[in-house]
C-alpha cells in the first residue's frame, strides 16, 4: 500500500477538516490537527470570547475541572462542552456526616485496556465526612465504587502524584493537647496516608507518620513525583522514596474486596474495618534530599533536575535561589530576585509544560527562564531569560511632594505600591497545554474601577497574540481564580461568603 502524501507547510482548515471525514490520518496526528484549527479560530479577528447571558453565584466553594464546572460542594454539575453551560446531573440531597469533604477528577489513559469499560470513563474520587471514598461517574454522577477508609482514623484531603498514577487520602493531624502533656502521655502518631492507584482503583497501603521514625516538628506530609515529601516546624523539608518505603516495610498486599489477615479475615474496604495500616515503618529511610527553606516550600524541575527555593533567612527574603539537585550548587544568576515593592508576594514555579523553563511572574513584568546545563558537565548551570511580558505604564516616577490648593506642601509618607490596583498589573497566569498558549490576566484600575483582560501569547516565543477583555469588575479585595481551557473562560470570584461563577465562550462577532 502506497504511503500517504506527507504535505508540508501550512494547510488551510477547510482542507483538514475534509481530511477528516474521509478517515485520513492517526488518532493522535488528528488530535494535534485539530488542537491547530481551534488555535487558528480562536486567534482570528471574527471571532471573541462572549460572556455567557447568566452568570452563576453559590453560597459554597464553586470549582472548576476539565469542562465541567461543579456547585453545592460537588453534588451539582455543569458541563461547559455546549454554547451555554448545561446541567449534566444533580446528586440527591447529602447529610452532613455524608458530606464531600474534598474530591478528583481521574481520567484513563489512553493505552490501556482495563477490565471494566467504566474504568475508561471519567471519574470523580470523592472523600465523604465519615471516611467513604467513592467513585462516580464525571458524566452521569452514578456510584461506580465506593470503599470504606477507616474507622479509626478522620481522613480529610485528596491529592494527586499524577506521574505515578497514584493519590494519596491524608487524615487529620493529631494535635496534643495540654490535659495529655500535663498527664505524661504523648502522641507519637502525627497522621495516616492511604495511597491508591488508579485505572483501576487499587489500594496500595496505608502508613503512619510517626515522630518515632520521622522526628519531632512534623508539620505536613505530600506523596509528590513518587517521593514522601516531610515539613517540618524548624523549617526544613525532607524527601524520601515512596518506593523504598513500600519495599522495605509493606506487611501485607491489600486487595479492594478480598480478605485480609491483618483484619482477621475480614474484607479490606468494607464497614466497619476498613483497611489496616500495611505498610508499618519501623526505622527511619535513606534521606534523599534535605533543604532548609521559608514556609517550607520547594519545588523540584528542569533539566537537569534543580529546585527553587527561599533560604530561611532575613537577608534572603524576596530571592528565589535555583540551585542543582545532584549538588546543591547555585546556578550561575540563579538568585532571582524582582525587586518589588507590593502588597502580593511574586510568583516562581517549573513551567508546567514540562519544557524545563521556569516562570517569575512579578507585578509589571513575567520572565520565563531557561536553565542551561550538561548532565554531567562539572561546570554550574546557566540561569538565562527566554522571552518576558512587560506591562504598559507610564514610567514617570510618582512625586513624592504634593502642594496643596492653600500653597502648603505635603509629602508622601509611602511610596505607591507596584501592584496598586490604580496601575497595570499581572495577577496571575495560566497554560492552556493543548493550544500552547499562556494566558496572562492583567488588572487595570484607572478609570475608578478595577478591570481586567486576559492577554493571550505564544508559549514558545512569547509574542503577544490577541487581548480578551473581562466584562465584569475586578476586585482585588476578593479572592480570584481563572481557568482557560480551549474555547471556554471561567472566571470564579468570592466576594465576602458569597462565590459568582462568569464563563465566556467562543463565538463568531460577525465582522
Amino acid at each position: 500500500m502506497m504511503a500517504l502524501y506527507q504535505r508540508k507547510g501550512t494547510v488551510n482548515a477547510t482542507e483538514l477538516l475534509s481530511r477528516r471525514s474521509r478517515g485520513i490520518r492517526d488518532a493522535g496526528t488528528m488530535i494535534r490537527l485539530n488542537m491547530k484549527v481551534l488555535r487558528a479560530l480562536l486567534l482570528q479577528d471574527s471571532r471573541d470570547f462572549i460572556k455567557v447571558k447568566q452568570s452563576k453565584t453559590s453560597k459554597s466553594t464553586i470549582m472548576y475541572e476539565n469542562g465541567k464546572i461543579y456547585f453545592e460542594n460537588y453534588q451539582k454539575c455543569y458541563s461547559c462542552v455546549h454554547s451555554e453551560p448545561q446541567v449534566l446531573y444533580k446528586l440527591p440531597k447529602r447529610s452532613k456526616l455524608e458530606k464531600f469533604e474534598d474530591a478528583l477528577l481521574c481520567q484513563s489513559p489512553l493505552d490501556k485496556t482495563l477490565a471494566s469499560p467504566s474504568d475508561h470513563k471519567p471519574s470523580l474520587v470523592a472523600l465523604t465526612a465519615n471516611n467513604w471514598l467513592y467513585r462516580l461517574s464525571a458524566e452521569t454522577g452514578e456510584e461506580l465504587q465506593r470503599v470504606y477508609l477507616s474507622s479509626n482514623h478522620k481522613f480529610r484531603y485528596l491529592g494527586w502524584d499524577v506521574p505515578q498514577e497514584m493519590f494519596y487520602v491524608k487524615s487529620v493531624q493529631n494535635k496534643e493537647t495540654s490535659l495529655a502533656r500535663q498527664a505524661g502521655i504523648t502522641q507519637n502518631t502525627v497522621m495516616h496516608l492511604a495511597i491508591f492507584q488508579v485505572f483501576p482503583l487499587e489500594i496500595v497501603g496505608i502508613l503512619e507518620i510517626n515522630k518515632k521514625v520521622f522526628g519531632n516538628g512534623v508539620t505536613d506530609v505530600v506523596l509528590s513525583q513518587g517521593v514522601l515529601v516531610v515539613s517540618y516546624s524548624n523549617k526544613s523539608v525532607k524527601l524520601y522514596s515512596f518506593e523504598h518505603i513500600v519495599q522495605r516495610n509493606m506487611t501485607e498486599k491489600l486487595t479492594l474486596g478480598k480478605p485480609s489477615s491483618l483484619l482477621g479475615g475480614k474484607t479490606v474496604g468494607d464497614v466497619p474495618f476498613g483497611i489496616p495500616v500495611n505498610i508499618q515503618i519501623t526505622d527511619c529511610p535513606p534521606v534523599l534530599f534535605e533543604v532548609s527553606c521559608t514556609n517550607n516550600s520547594i519545588q523540584i524541575g528542569g533539566y537537569p533536575w534543580h529546585y527553587i527555593y527561599t533560604p530561611p533567612h532575613k537577608n534572603d527574603k524576596g530571592t528565589h535561589h535555583i540551585c542543582s539537585v545532584k549538588d546543591s550548587t547555585l546556578a550561575t544568576n540563579g538568585i532571582q530576585n524582582m525587586n518589588c515593592c507590593s502588597l502580593e508576594s511574586d510568583g516562581i514555579f517549573f513551567h508546567p509544560d514540562d519544557s524545563g523553563r521556569i516562570i517569575h511572574v512579578g507585578p509589571t513584568i513575567i520572565n520565563v527562564l531557561k536553565i542551561l546545563g550538561e548532565l554531567n558537565s562539572g561546570l554550574p548551570s546557566k540561569i538565562v531569560k527566554d522571552f518576558f511580558m512587560a506591562t504598559h505604564r507610564n514610567n514617570t516616577p510618582t512625586s513624592q511632594v504634593t502642594v496643596t490648593s492653600s500653597g502648603r506642601t505635603v509629602k508622601r509618607r509611602f511610596q505607591q505600591l507596584d501592584d496598586d490596583p490604580d496601575q497595570e498589573t499581572f495577577r496571575m497566569v495560566e497554560y492552556e497545554d493543548e493550544l500552547d498558549l499562556l494566558a496572562v490576566v492583567v488588572t487595570n484600575g484607572e478609570e475608578g474601577e478595577g478591570r481586567a483582560h486576559i492577554r493571550l501569547h505564544d508559549n514558545q516565543s512569547g509574542k503577544l497574540l490577541r487581548t480578551v477583555d473581562l466584562i465584569e469588575p475586578w476586585d482585588e479585595t476578593f479572592r480570584h481564580e481563572l481557568f482557560f481551557d480551549k474555547d471556554t473562560i471561567v472566571h470564579i470570584e468570592q466576594k465576602s461568603t458569597n462565590f459568582c461563577c462568569h464563563v465566556y465562550k467562543l463565538r463568531a462577532n460577525g465582522k
